[in-house]
């Protein structure tokens, strides 16, 4: 009895051994950080492209973001009141040429539905024209906290086959809203069609009390404009670029600099660069040069 028990353990004892070699060999990441660096090994050994490896650390960054760090402020947000004529809001949803808008009741806390630009198609065939209803064109809002994980979000719009969404705060009041294309932006980089257009108003976002996310390649020049600061331009062209030479290096999530009358804060970046910061101006008396390190996991 007891050969034949020592019979079964030698078959356990080898494959035990051989995974534990294994592991040795080809060690398993046991952390994010450990994970990212295997990816840049790979890169660096030219088994993964840049872009597949900026695509893979931006997909891990993803789901540490949450809604209120892209979101587009309620300020921006481009609505239509159902309560107006469509001949009076037409004209600026052409001009904006979106193609889905939340819909108010002469409120911007009182969303009650999205609209979609092709809906209005109907309006202009004569044979519809007379009975054209825009509450009837409305498909269901779909409301979410701030708080909210860009990975589940991405998620819930696959299964709920939804494209945009409406931010709320604590207080259940609107604060902005938040689209697939922002979640994938995350991943794959600016998705960029023939309406878009390098505005200011897209790479400054307002969040209230002083903190702006803006985007890494936004001008130092318009920073400057825009804020009435007066940064250099000598050497860096973009607020990324001003970021990265004063922290000495490529910053990952998490890392903050306080640069003049602000503090900037990395919020996604990848091996390559920086895609989004939130700048959040000091009070008066608090500007100093330092840098902090990144979060923690």
């Amino acid at each position: 009895m007891n050969a034949a028990n020592g019979q079964d353990e030698r078959p356990r004892r080898a494959r035990s051994w051989w995974r534990h070699l294994g592991r040795a060999l080809c060690p398993v990441p046991e952390s994010r950080e450990e994970l990212v660096e295997l990816l840049r090994r790979a890169h660096g050994r030219g088994l993964l492209g840049r872009d597949a490896l900026d695509m893979m650390e931006s997909a891990l960054q993803v789901s540490e973001m949450q809604v209120r760090d892209i979101m587009i402020p309620r300020s921006q947000m481009e609505v239509v009141d159902r309560n107006q004529p469509i001949e009076d809001f037409l004209p600026h949803v052409i001009e904006t040429a979106h193609s889905r808008f939340p819909v108010i009741d002469g409120d911007r806390d009182r969303v009650v539905g999205i609209l979609l630009a092709k809906d209005l198609l109907q309006y202009f065939d004569p044979r519809h024209r007379q009975g054209f209803n825009l509450r009837d064109m409305l498909r269901p809002a779909i409301f979410i906290p701030e708080s909210k994980r860009l990975n589940v979000l991405l998620r819930e719009f696959r299964s709920s086959r939804n494209h945009m969404a409406i931010v709320v705060d604590e207080y259940g009041q609107v604060a902005g809203l938040v689209t697939i294309e922002d979640v994938l932006e995350q991943i794959v980089g600016e998705i960029e069609d023939e309406h878009d257009v390098d505005e200011i108003e897209t790479l400054i976002l307002p969040h209230g009390d002083g903190v702006y996310v803006i985007k890494g390649t936004l001008p130092v020049e318009d920073f400057n404009e825009y804020f009435h600061t007066d940064y250099s331009t000598a050497e860096m062209d973009t607020v990324a670029g001003l970021v990265i030479a004063a922290l000495g290096h490529l910053p990952k999530r998490g890392e903050s600099v306080v640069l003049g009358p602000f503090r900037f804060e990395v919020l996604h970046a990848d091996s390559r660069r920086i895609h989004l910061l939130r700048a959040t101006r000091l009070p008066a008396g608090a500007a100093e040069g330092g840098a902090a390190g990144a979060e923690d996991g």
